[in-house]
């Protein structure tokens, strides 16, 4: 099965075969500053089965661990790119076109967590 997603003016569109991902929110402190969110959750998966299908992302250096792909237009953020784990990339779980499929199953950097944030679910 093949998954697809992209930004909210749809001008940037990517895709990516079925498989067992860690699905996680992420409560640093750069995913949160850059999405404007408590939290981010991500799709994690191997890099070689995911593709852009259309458009070209901007990219932020947010930091020297990684840098983050959006849409230049719209602003939407859709991938990070970790130094540390170049063989990985993380989605959006919300760019998708189907996020309900991607329920977080952890949580990452909770020691950040915001603690008006009350956590469910995971």
């Amino acid at each position: 099965m093949i998954y697809s997603g992209g930004c909210f003016c749809g001008k940037i569109r990517y895709q990516f075969s079925d498989g067992e991902y860690l699905v996680a929110n992420c409560h640093c402190t750069i995913c949160r500053k850059t999405s404007a969110a408590p939290f981010v959750t991500w799709v994690i998966m191997p890099r070689e089965r995911f593709a852009f299908t259309a458009g070209e992302p901007g990219i932020l250096e947010s930091s020297s661990k990684g840098r983050r792909l959006f849409c230049r237009d719209c602003g939407t953020p859709l991938v990070f790119a970790s130094n540390e784990r170049n063989h990985k990339i993380d989605v959006t779980t919300c760019s998708l076109d189907e996020p309900e499929a991607w329920p977080p199953t952890e949580d990452a950097y909770t020691d950040t967590r915001l603690a008006w944030l009350t956590h469910s679910g995971t």
